[in-house]
Protein backbone atom coordinates (compact mmCIF):
# COMPACT_ATOMS: atom_id res chain seq x y z
CA UNK A 1 0.00 0.00 0.00
CA UNK A 2 1.79 3.41 -1.35
CA UNK A 3 0.49 6.90 0.18
CA UNK A 4 -1.68 7.99 -2.30
CA UNK A 5 -4.35 4.98 -1.51
CA UNK A 6 -5.19 6.70 1.22
CA UNK A 7 -6.81 9.73 -1.31
CA UNK A 8 -9.41 8.65 -4.35
CA UNK A 9 -7.52 7.44 -6.98
CA UNK A 10 -10.29 7.97 -9.84
CA UNK A 11 -10.72 11.63 -8.57
CA UNK A 12 -6.56 12.11 -8.73
CA UNK A 13 -6.61 10.16 -11.79
CA UNK A 14 -9.26 12.77 -13.18
CA UNK A 15 -7.59 16.18 -12.85
CA UNK A 16 -6.35 17.13 -15.93
CA UNK A 17 -3.59 19.95 -13.80
CA UNK A 18 -2.81 20.44 -10.66
CA UNK A 19 -0.52 23.04 -8.86
CA UNK A 20 2.78 21.95 -8.25
CA UNK A 21 4.93 24.23 -5.26
CA UNK A 22 8.88 24.05 -5.41
CA UNK A 23 11.50 26.27 -3.03
CA UNK A 24 13.33 29.09 -4.57
CA UNK A 25 16.80 29.71 -4.05
CA UNK A 26 15.64 32.72 -1.53
CA UNK A 27 13.05 30.10 0.27
CA UNK A 28 10.12 31.26 -1.59
CA UNK A 29 7.19 28.64 -2.60
CA UNK A 30 6.78 29.16 -6.15
CA UNK A 31 3.56 27.25 -7.60
CA UNK A 32 2.45 26.74 -11.19
CA UNK A 33 -0.08 24.35 -13.35
CA UNK A 34 1.54 21.35 -14.43
CA UNK A 35 0.42 18.21 -15.76
CA UNK A 36 0.89 15.02 -13.38
CA UNK A 37 0.73 10.99 -14.43
CA UNK A 38 0.17 8.77 -11.38
CA UNK A 39 2.58 5.61 -11.50
CA UNK A 40 1.72 2.25 -10.15
CA UNK A 41 4.39 2.51 -7.64
CA UNK A 42 2.42 5.21 -6.04
CA UNK A 43 4.90 7.92 -7.21
CA UNK A 44 4.31 11.08 -9.36
CA UNK A 45 5.36 12.29 -13.01
CA UNK A 46 6.24 15.30 -14.17
CA UNK A 47 7.93 17.10 -16.98
CA UNK A 48 9.17 20.95 -17.41
CA UNK A 49 10.48 21.70 -20.70
CA UNK A 50 14.38 22.98 -20.60
CA UNK A 51 12.69 26.59 -21.58
CA UNK A 52 10.88 26.06 -18.20
CA UNK A 53 13.65 24.67 -15.83
CA UNK A 54 13.20 26.57 -13.01
CA UNK A 55 10.69 24.15 -11.35
CA UNK A 56 13.57 21.54 -11.75
CA UNK A 57 16.59 23.46 -10.80
CA UNK A 58 14.88 23.93 -7.24
CA UNK A 59 13.88 20.10 -7.02
CA UNK A 60 17.94 19.60 -7.30
CA UNK A 61 18.88 21.89 -4.75
CA UNK A 62 15.60 21.29 -2.08
CA UNK A 63 13.32 18.14 -2.79
CA UNK A 64 10.55 19.03 -0.73
CA UNK A 65 7.37 19.83 -2.89
CA UNK A 66 3.88 20.21 -2.91
CA UNK A 67 0.58 19.40 -4.97
CA UNK A 68 -2.76 20.37 -5.23
CA UNK A 69 -5.22 18.73 -7.53
CA UNK A 70 -8.10 21.61 -7.27
CA UNK A 71 -8.87 22.70 -10.53
CA UNK A 72 -11.03 20.25 -11.87
CA UNK A 73 -11.99 21.78 -15.23
CA UNK A 74 -12.53 19.37 -17.91
CA UNK A 75 -12.14 16.36 -15.26
CA UNK A 76 -15.89 15.58 -15.45
CA UNK A 77 -16.54 15.79 -11.61
CA UNK A 78 -18.93 18.28 -10.78
CA UNK A 79 -17.95 18.42 -6.52
CA UNK A 80 -14.50 17.08 -7.21
CA UNK A 81 -12.69 16.71 -3.09
CA UNK A 82 -9.59 19.00 -3.99
CA UNK A 83 -6.17 17.09 -3.21
CA UNK A 84 -2.97 18.13 -1.34
CA UNK A 85 -0.03 16.38 -1.86
CA UNK A 86 3.07 16.39 0.21
CA UNK A 87 6.50 14.77 -0.46
CA UNK A 88 10.21 14.47 -1.88
CA UNK A 89 11.39 14.85 -5.68
CA UNK A 90 14.04 14.34 -7.42
CA UNK A 91 15.27 15.31 -10.82
CA UNK A 92 17.97 13.65 -13.37
CA UNK A 93 20.11 15.90 -15.39
CA UNK A 94 19.16 13.84 -18.52
CA UNK A 95 17.14 15.71 -21.00
CA UNK A 96 14.54 13.56 -22.65
CA UNK A 97 14.50 13.73 -26.47
CA UNK A 98 11.70 11.23 -26.61
CA UNK A 99 8.73 9.82 -24.48
CA UNK A 100 10.46 6.84 -23.56
CA UNK A 101 9.89 6.33 -19.55
CA UNK A 102 6.99 8.73 -19.67
CA UNK A 103 4.86 7.07 -22.24
CA UNK A 104 1.99 7.08 -20.69
CA UNK A 105 2.17 10.72 -19.87
CA UNK A 106 2.68 11.68 -23.29
CA UNK A 107 -0.51 9.70 -24.72
CA UNK A 108 -2.41 10.99 -21.59
CA UNK A 109 -1.48 14.56 -22.59
CA UNK A 110 -1.96 13.96 -26.59
CA UNK A 111 -5.58 12.60 -26.15
CA UNK A 112 -6.91 15.83 -23.25
CA UNK A 113 -4.43 18.10 -25.14
CA UNK A 114 -5.68 17.49 -28.97
CA UNK A 115 -4.45 20.67 -30.09
CA UNK A 116 -1.22 19.91 -28.91
CA UNK A 117 -0.97 17.25 -31.78
CA UNK A 118 -0.40 20.00 -34.16
CA UNK A 119 3.12 20.68 -32.54
CA UNK A 120 4.52 17.51 -34.10
CA UNK A 121 3.92 18.78 -37.84
CA UNK A 122 6.41 19.62 -39.79
CA UNK A 123 5.82 23.15 -40.27
CA UNK A 124 5.66 23.58 -36.72
CA UNK A 125 8.95 21.94 -35.56
CA UNK A 126 11.35 24.50 -35.74
CA UNK A 127 8.94 26.76 -33.53
CA UNK A 128 8.50 23.66 -31.21
CA UNK A 129 11.08 21.53 -30.79
CA UNK A 130 12.03 23.14 -26.96
CA UNK A 131 8.93 21.85 -26.28
CA UNK A 132 10.22 18.26 -26.32
CA UNK A 133 13.09 18.66 -24.85
CA UNK A 134 12.02 17.20 -21.28
CA UNK A 135 13.60 17.15 -17.48
CA UNK A 136 11.50 14.08 -15.53
CA UNK A 137 10.36 15.20 -12.03
CA UNK A 138 9.17 12.21 -10.35
CA UNK A 139 7.77 12.56 -6.42
CA UNK A 140 7.23 10.80 -3.32
CA UNK A 141 4.28 11.43 -1.63
CA UNK A 142 4.57 11.73 1.75
CA UNK A 143 1.48 12.66 2.83
CA UNK A 144 -2.29 13.24 1.46
CA UNK A 145 -5.38 15.36 2.40
CA UNK A 146 -8.26 15.06 0.88
CA UNK A 147 -10.30 18.78 1.23
CA UNK A 148 -14.06 20.07 0.48
CA UNK A 149 -14.69 20.78 -3.47
CA UNK A 150 -14.08 24.37 -4.41
CA UNK A 151 -17.59 25.09 -4.24
CA UNK A 152 -17.32 25.26 -0.18
CA UNK A 153 -15.12 28.06 -0.55
CA UNK A 154 -16.45 31.32 1.27
CA UNK A 155 -16.64 33.54 -1.65
CA UNK A 156 -14.10 36.82 -0.73
CA UNK A 157 -15.46 40.40 0.37
CA UNK A 158 -15.67 43.02 -2.84
CA UNK A 159 -13.17 45.15 -3.18
CA UNK A 160 -12.68 48.28 -1.74
CA UNK A 161 -14.68 50.97 -3.48
CA UNK A 162 -12.76 54.34 -2.43
CA UNK A 163 -10.40 55.87 -4.43
CA UNK A 164 -7.25 54.10 -3.15
CA UNK A 165 -4.66 52.66 -5.36
CA UNK A 166 -5.41 49.39 -6.73
CA UNK A 167 -2.51 46.70 -4.79
CA UNK A 168 -0.28 45.35 -7.02
CA UNK A 169 -1.49 42.08 -8.02
CA UNK A 170 -5.33 43.25 -8.64
CA UNK A 171 -5.73 43.26 -12.22
CA UNK A 172 -4.56 39.79 -12.11
CA UNK A 173 -6.17 38.14 -9.08
CA UNK A 174 -9.43 40.16 -9.24
CA UNK A 175 -10.16 38.01 -12.95
CA UNK A 176 -10.80 34.62 -10.73
CA UNK A 177 -12.97 33.68 -7.97
CA UNK A 178 -9.73 32.22 -6.10
CA UNK A 179 -6.63 31.62 -5.97
CA UNK A 180 -3.94 29.15 -4.56
CA UNK A 181 -1.75 30.19 -1.99
CA UNK A 182 2.00 28.70 -1.53
CA UNK A 183 3.78 28.95 1.27
CA UNK A 184 5.76 27.62 4.32
CA UNK A 185 5.55 25.40 7.21
CA UNK A 186 7.29 25.49 10.32
CA UNK A 187 9.39 23.07 8.95
CA UNK A 188 10.30 25.17 5.91
CA UNK A 189 8.42 23.13 3.01
CA UNK A 190 5.68 24.29 1.27
CA UNK A 191 2.24 24.14 1.70
CA UNK A 192 -0.36 24.67 -0.93
CA UNK A 193 -3.83 25.81 -0.33
CA UNK A 194 -7.27 27.39 -2.39
CA UNK A 195 -8.24 30.62 -1.30
CA UNK A 196 -10.48 33.82 -2.04
CA UNK A 197 -8.70 36.66 -1.55
CA UNK A 198 -9.94 39.63 -0.07
CA UNK A 199 -8.43 42.88 -1.01
CA UNK A 200 -7.14 44.94 1.87
CA UNK A 201 -5.23 48.55 2.76
CA UNK A 202 -2.79 46.04 3.60
CA UNK A 203 -2.55 43.02 1.66
CA UNK A 204 -4.55 40.56 0.72
CA UNK A 205 -6.47 38.36 3.44
CA UNK A 206 -6.43 34.87 2.49
CA UNK A 207 -7.97 32.29 4.83
CA UNK A 208 -6.57 28.88 4.79
CA UNK A 209 -7.92 25.49 5.76
CA UNK A 210 -7.89 24.00 8.72
CA UNK A 211 -5.08 21.49 8.12
CA UNK A 212 -2.90 24.08 6.29
CA UNK A 213 -0.57 25.44 8.95
CA UNK A 214 1.43 28.22 7.31
CA UNK A 215 3.96 30.69 9.37
CA UNK A 216 5.30 34.03 7.96
CA UNK A 217 7.47 34.58 5.30
CA UNK A 218 8.08 34.62 1.55
CA UNK A 219 4.67 33.30 -0.13
CA UNK A 220 2.77 33.89 -3.19
CA UNK A 221 -0.79 33.75 -4.78
CA UNK A 222 -1.16 31.74 -8.41
CA UNK A 223 -4.25 32.13 -10.42
CA UNK A 224 -4.75 30.01 -13.61
CA UNK A 225 -7.23 28.62 -15.96
CA UNK A 226 -7.35 26.29 -18.90
CA UNK A 227 -10.61 24.96 -21.00
CA UNK A 228 -12.03 21.57 -20.98
CA UNK A 229 -9.59 20.56 -23.87
CA UNK A 230 -6.43 22.10 -21.92
CA UNK A 231 -6.60 24.98 -24.22
CA UNK A 232 -6.73 29.09 -23.79
CA UNK A 233 -4.19 28.72 -20.97
CA UNK A 234 -3.21 32.01 -18.07
CA UNK A 235 -1.55 31.94 -15.21
CA UNK A 236 -0.46 34.58 -13.20
CA UNK A 237 2.04 34.80 -9.21
CA UNK A 238 1.71 37.88 -7.13
CA UNK A 239 4.87 37.20 -5.03
CA UNK A 240 5.11 38.89 -1.51
CA UNK A 241 5.41 38.22 2.15
CA UNK A 242 2.71 36.14 4.74
CA UNK A 243 2.15 37.84 7.42
CA UNK A 244 -0.10 37.14 10.32
CA UNK A 245 -2.53 40.44 11.89
CA UNK A 246 -5.29 40.64 13.78
CA UNK A 247 -7.31 40.28 11.16
CA UNK A 248 -5.97 37.12 9.60
CA UNK A 249 -3.06 36.46 7.22
CA UNK A 250 -2.71 38.94 4.71
CA UNK A 251 0.11 38.51 1.74
CA UNK A 252 2.00 41.77 1.11
CA UNK A 253 2.45 42.05 -2.99
CA UNK A 254 5.63 42.70 -4.42
CA UNK A 255 5.87 41.03 -7.47
CA UNK A 256 3.88 39.80 -10.75
CA UNK A 257 4.94 37.40 -13.04
CA UNK A 258 3.00 36.74 -16.08
CA UNK A 259 5.13 33.80 -17.59
CA UNK A 260 2.50 33.25 -21.00
CA UNK A 261 1.75 36.97 -21.19
CA UNK A 262 -1.72 38.84 -20.66
CA UNK A 263 -3.22 36.94 -23.49
CA UNK A 264 -2.54 39.73 -26.38
CA UNK A 265 -1.90 37.95 -29.62
CA UNK A 266 1.85 39.79 -29.55
CA UNK A 267 2.50 37.64 -26.61
CA UNK A 268 2.75 34.54 -28.18
CA UNK A 269 5.69 35.56 -30.43
CA UNK A 270 7.27 36.88 -27.70
CA UNK A 271 7.08 33.98 -25.71
CA UNK A 272 8.52 31.78 -28.44
CA UNK A 273 11.44 34.16 -28.67
CA UNK A 274 12.11 33.71 -25.04
CA UNK A 275 11.57 29.66 -25.01
CA UNK A 276 14.40 29.57 -27.93
CA UNK A 277 16.55 31.82 -25.73
CA UNK A 278 16.10 30.01 -22.44
CA UNK A 279 16.67 26.85 -23.91
CA UNK A 280 19.93 27.55 -25.50
CA UNK A 281 21.08 29.28 -22.12
CA UNK A 282 20.12 25.75 -20.18
CA UNK A 283 22.08 23.92 -22.84
CA UNK A 284 25.15 26.72 -23.08
CA UNK A 285 25.81 26.45 -19.80
CA UNK A 286 26.14 23.04 -19.48
CA UNK A 287 28.34 22.88 -22.51
CA UNK A 288 26.26 20.43 -24.41
CA UNK A 289 24.30 20.86 -28.02
CA UNK A 290 20.70 21.19 -28.89
CA UNK A 291 19.78 17.27 -28.98
CA UNK A 292 17.44 16.12 -32.14
CA UNK A 293 13.85 15.31 -30.93
CA UNK A 294 12.74 11.88 -31.13
CA UNK A 295 9.67 13.19 -33.86
CA UNK A 296 8.60 9.45 -35.10
CA UNK A 297 7.96 8.30 -31.62
CA UNK A 298 6.31 11.25 -30.24
CA UNK A 299 3.73 10.71 -32.99
CA UNK A 300 3.22 7.40 -32.59
CA UNK A 301 2.06 8.01 -29.15
CA UNK A 302 0.34 11.21 -30.71
CA UNK A 303 -1.68 8.60 -32.46
CA UNK A 304 -2.60 6.35 -29.90
CA UNK A 305 -4.55 9.27 -28.04
CA UNK A 306 -6.35 9.92 -31.03
CA UNK A 307 -7.50 6.27 -31.41
CA UNK A 308 -7.99 6.32 -27.84
CA UNK A 309 -10.32 9.81 -28.26
CA UNK A 310 -12.33 7.51 -30.73
CA UNK A 311 -13.56 5.09 -28.50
Amino acid sequence: MTVLDRAPLDVLDAYRTCEFATLAKDGTPLAWPTAVTRREDGTLLLTTSLAFSQKALNVRRDGRVALLFSDPTGSGLDLAPQLFVSGLAECSDQIMTGPRGAEEYWTTLFERQPHSRAYLSAPMRPLMSWYYLRLLITVVPGQVTVRPPLSALRPGAPAPVTGADPLLGAAQLERFPTAVLSARDASGAPVLARTTPTPTADGYLVEVPADCSPVAGPAALLVHRHDELLNGMYNALVRGTLRQTDAGWILVPSTVVEPMGSGRTSDALRVLRRTKRSTDRYLERRGLRRPKVQWDRFRELAAEAERRGRK
